[in-house]
């Protein structure tokens, strides 16, 4: 832009200029609803964001995943959570036997030949009279007792005296043995060691 400092003088074909003073051009303004980064950045980094929630996600999930597998349910955890003490009535002996291994809480465990219900899979089948005697004559056995009668008590007073195996250990509750009378935990015993394989379940 040119401004024109005073005025020409025209005198004929001469023309007499007094200055002339020249101005630098400003850009035009800016649009402020054009800030931010251009259209293919914003995407580059939605993108990026995008693939990191995705990726964060995946590795919740997996370490989930372990998490459960390197900390399973112990089977003994589910059973204590069906049979506590205050389930357990205290049992005198005067009951059927089906009512005092039912009152004991002995089928939730147990497959018990003759007992309705006894169908559980935690611990091992109670046919005393063809593992009973096998048991206590292993080199494995860790108990006391010298009769299947007696190892038909141990188990039920002692649980851990012998575990056996392929079976979990701390499944059986200790405290069975303050629910039964001597009367009930004789009359299971008694009945225990009559059981073999070749009897029909209950």
């Amino acid at each position: 832009m040119e401004h024109r400092l005073g005025s020409d003088s025209r005198k004929g074909d001469r023309v007499s200029r007094i200055g002339v003073v020249r101005f630098p051009t400003m850009p035009p303004a800016s649009d402020p609803s054009a800030s931010g980064p251009p259209a293919p950045l914003k995407e580059r980094i939605m993108t990026i964001v995008i693939i990191g929630a995705v990726l964060l996600y995946a590795l919740w999930t997996l370490r989930g995943a372990g998490t459960a597998q390197d900390h399973p349910v112990e089977p003994e955890a589910a059973v204590m959570a069906t049979v506590t003490p205050d389930k357990v009535p205290l049992t005198t002996g005067e009951e059927p036997i089906a009512e005092i291994f039912t009152r004991a809480g002995c089928p939730v465990c147990h497959v018990i030949p003759g007992i309705p219900g006894a169908n559980g899979q935690v611990g091992p089948k109670l046919v005393l009279g063809t593992t009973g005697l096998q048991r206590i004559q292993s080199p494995n056995y860790t108990g006391e007792a010298h009769t299947v009668h007696d190892y038909a008590v141990e188990s039920v007073l002692d649980p851990e005296r012998f575990v056996v195996p392929g079976f979990p250990g701390r499944t059986m509750p200790a405290w069975y043995g303050s629910k039964l009378s001597a009367l009930a935990l004789e009359k299971i015993a008694t009945y225990l060691e009559q059981q073999t394989e070749s009897m029909p379940p209950g």
